[in-house]
Order: C-alpha cells, then sequence, then structure tokens
C-alpha cells in the first residue's frame, strides 16, 4: 500500500478539518514581497549546484552569513513577537515562508537551533534578564545555540536522563554526557536539561538551564557520520558550573519546560521540504536520460503522488492550527510518511543513476553525483530527528488505529 492510500485511509478515522486553499490578499502579499526580496538578495557566495562540495565549516560560515543578511531585512524568526525582533508571523505565513525558501533553493540558517527553539522557549519561560541578554544575539547570529536533551540511554524517552545538577553555593554543578547535540562545535550556549532531584519521580527532578559553552570542563566531541559531515556531537560536562540566575522555569520544572520546547520543535521541524527537494532533482535526472521506460515515469508520477498526499496532510495540520483546535495525529503520520518516502526516493534515484550517482560533478541538470551520494548517506537522519520512526508508528497505531499499548 502507498503512502498516498494510507493517509487518505487514516485521515478518515478522525474528524479532520476542512481545509481551505485560498490565500488572503495579506498572505498573497507576504509571498510577493518574500519571493521580490530573495530574488533581488540572493546569499553571498552560494551556488545549490556546489554547496554540498564545500566542507562542513565553509557551509557553515555562508549560513551565518546568510542568516545575517536575512536578519537585517527582518527575515529571521518571522514567527516571534514583533517585541523581540520577529515579525508576529501567522502559521500561515510561516508556511508560505518555507515555501518560499524551497522554492528558491535557500540555504538553512545557521543558528536554527536557537531562532526554532531556543529562543521561543526562552521568550516563553525565561525571566526577563534573560530574555534581555541573550535573544538579541540569536536572532542575529551573534550567539549560536544548541539543545542538550538527549543522553546515551535517555533519546526518546528523554526522563530517563542521569546527567545530574547539584546546588553549591551560588551555582548549580553539572555532571554527565549529552549526545547528538546538533551544531555543538559551533554553540556558545546549550539549552540543558539535568536532573535535580534524583529521588523524585523521573518527569518531576528535572531542571533547564542555559549552559556557556565556554566554561571549563565542557568537552565537545564531534562524531563523524557516514556522509563525512560532523553535525552530531557528544558533550560531556565535568564539574561545570552553572550560575543559578541561568535557571529556566524554576527548579525541578524542567519538564513543562521541555515539553515547551519540543511543541516548538514539533511546530518547526521540516521533513517535507527534503522530500520535495529530491523529487524535483529526480526529475531533472528522467529528464536527462533519453531512453526512459514508461515504468520508471510511473515510479516518478507515484512519488510525486505521494508527495502531495503528505502535502494536503500537513495542511490539516495547519488548519487546526490555525482554527485553534489540539493538535491531531497529522504531525506524526507526515512526520513518518515523508522521512520513508525520502529514504525510496533516493534510493530509486541512485540506482537509476547507477555509477554517475558516485562521481563528483557541478551539474545544474539534477545528475549531480555528490548531490545524490550525499542524499544516499543522509537518509536515515530524517527518520530519526525530530522522532524516530517507531515512535511515529507508537502514536498512529495508539491515536488512530486505537490499539493498545505496547
Amino acid at each position: 500500500m502507498s503512502w498516498g492510500h494510507f493517509l487518505d485511509r487514516t485521515a478518515h478515522t478522525e474528524r479532520m478539518p476542512h481545509v481551505d486553499f485560498d490565500y488572503s490578499p495579506q498572505e498573497d502579499a507576504f509571498r510577493h514581497e518574500l519571493r521580490a526580496w530573495l530574488a533581488a538578495h540572493p546569499p553571498k557566495g552560494y551556488d545549490p549546484a556546489t554547496f554540498l562540495h564545500l566542507d562542513q565549516d565553509a557551509r557553515f560560515a555562508l549560513q551565518l552569513d546568510w542568516q545575517r543578511q536575512l536578519h537585517r531585512a527582518g527575515w529571521v524568526g518571522i514567527h516571534w513577537p514583533k517585541a523581540y525582533g520577529g515579525r508576529g508571523a501567522t502559521a500561515m505565513e510561516q508556511t508560505i515562508y518555507q515555501q518560499e525558501m524551497v522554492r528558491a533553493r535557500m540555504p538553512e540558517i545557521a543558528n536554527f537551533m536557537g531562532t526554532r527553539i531556543a529562543g521561543p522557549t526562552l521568550i516563553h519561560w525565561g525571566t526577563e534578564a534573560q530574555k534581555q541578554r541573550y535573544i538579541p544575539t540569536i536572532l542575529n547570529g551573534e550567539e549560536i545555540w544548541c539543545q542538550g536533551y538527549s543522553e546515551p540511554g535517555a533519546g526518546s524517552d528523554i526522563a530517563s536522563l542521569q546527567t545530574r545538577a547539584v546546588e553549591e553555593g551560588d551555582d548549580f554543578v553539572i555532571n554527565g554526557q549529552k549526545v547528538w547535540t546538533s551544531f555543538a562545535q559551533y554553540a556558545r550556549f546549550c539549552l540543558l536539561l539535568a536532573r535535580t532531584d534524583p529521588a523524585a519521580p523521573k518527569h518531576k527532578g528535572i531542571s533547564c538551564f542555559i549552559v556557556d559553552m565556554r566554561s571549563p570542563g565542557i568537552t565537545v566531541r564531534p562524531l563523524r557520520q557516514i556522509n563525512g559531515d560532523a553535525e552530531f556531537n557528544e558533550v560531556f560536562f565535568d564539574n561545570v558550573r552553572v550560575p543559578k540566575e541561568n535557571l529556566i522555569g524554576g527548579k525541578n520544572q524542567g519538564w513543562p519546560v521541555m515539553l515547551t520546547t519540543l511543541m516548538f520543535e514539533r511546530v518547526t521541524f521540516d521533513v517535507l521540504s527534503p522530500v520535495e527537494s529530491v523529487i524535483t532533482q529526480l526529475i531533472k535526472v528522467v529528464k536527462q536520460e533519453e531512453a526512459i521506460d514508461a515504468s520508471v515515469r510511473q515510479k516518478v508520477a507515484r512519488f510525486h503522488i505521494d508527495c502531495q498526499a503528505i502535502k494536503y496532510t500537513s495542511l490539516r495540520q495547519l488548519t487546526r492550527q490555525l482554527r485553534g483546535e489540539p493538535p491531531g495525529p497529522e504531525s506524526s503520520m507526515v512526520k513518518l510518511a515523508a522521512s520513508e518516502l525520502n529514504q525510496r526516493v533516493v534510493l530509486f534515484a541512485t540506482a537509476l543513476l547507477g555509477s554517475a550517482a558516485q562521481v563528483v560533478s557541478e551539474s545544474e541538470d539534477g545528475t549531480d553525483g555528490s548531490y545524490w551520494m550525499h542524499c544516499a548517506l543522509s537518509t536515515h537522519l530524517y527518520t530519526i530527528a525530530g522522532g524516530t520512526s517507531e515512535i511515529q508508528r507508537g502514536i498512529l497505531g495508539e491515536r488512530v488505529l486505537g490499539l493498545p499499548k505496547g
């Protein structure tokens, strides 16, 4: 069964909201403004065809320059309140923003962990002093943030974390380890969860901290991935002193802070854009082949149809948000379906290209081997980040199919 059929069937197991595909005049104006600005102000030194040929440090530097360029024009953190430097954008405007960035093949900004997760969490939970100190430098990229939640043995089950924070005078002293910490090697600050009451139930004895990554006792070890990048890191904390003023939300109140963070992560985590991008590139590949048979064309059409089914399912979630309704199962459906469709598209493309998928070139016709090789080696990322496929299947089994908890 294709994902298109699955999404269509599960969409009727509970009442889904009606989706209105019309844009208001204000939303159309927002799209035209952004599209015109992107056309007139491309990222300096950026070429989509050669971006993946750069080493990771060079890519990060380009992304940082791009963030600063966007920030000067007011295009970073548009969903943030105006009082904190954002545009107070609506959910629909955020969707349009993402659509236009994908259409124009723009790179990700450098401080996405700060703008999407840490900043909104601080706006919601931080003291006024914390907001004044940290908020301004997140949007302009002056200070990069990372997220210290996952640990060995505490990934999907964050409440099992073992990193400890013990009060000592005016500080908390932190010992432990985090893992899968994206871009920790570039980060100045970390949004960190640690256990402050080992005797409390595991969801109750956790606190959230702002940790300066330059503090003595912190060791960052990049994890080299199969695609050659070191996006993820292990981070070790050995008697790291964190001032009590860096506590967010109060002692032993880290769990509700964490839930807020995950809410922002799930709203902003984009798993649909990568599969839309690889399908676009696959179509370019197919158009270059002179003797493509009907089965290949049918396969590409099936990929496109499944992608559209996923896209319209994601719009159901957007409709819920616009109506102020509680989240439904659509986000789990989209996350699971899009990440696994991405895998199938990439594997099909590399098989179709054969040895050409392993040749590094700078072709604009979609046959760039380095592009497909990088995609193939990175494809499992999207089935893990933002909630593993196993977690999503569990949510769907319980909430959509009504199965008992396993």
